[in-house]
């Protein structure tokens, strides 16, 4: 016969809770830090958009396709950069609306 308690009780615990945690509804504080992360990218898009505003000569290339795709390509920098960096302004935002940060 096979024994199906082989695994030992303290980690059929963290186990259990482990899986309640996945399985868990997302929380307020879970979508607060979302949109917090969101508008640090927001922030980092703006932060771009302002620095390649900044022209030290005439572009001989320019036109609407190339600033068009600038602006697709900062975007998605800033998305990137604000999933790998740290700025604080997401925690700081989680701190003021939402409580304490995890």
């Amino acid at each position: 016969m096979l024994d199906v308690n082989i695994i030992p009780a303290d980690m059929q615990a963290s186990l259990m809770q482990a899986d309640q945690e996945v399985f868990k509804s997302p929380s307020e504080n879970d979508d607060l830090r979302a949109a917090a992360e969101k508008f640090e990218a927001i922030f980092l898009n703006e932060f771009m958009k302002q620095a390649r505003k900044t022209k030290l000569a005439e572009d001989l290339f320019g036109s609407s396709a190339k600033t068009t795709y600038e602006e697709m390509l900062d975007r998605e920098y800033a998305d990137n950069l604000s999933d790998k960096i740290n700025l604080g302004i997401a925690d700081a935002l989680v701190r003021q609306l939402g409580g304490s940060v995890k």
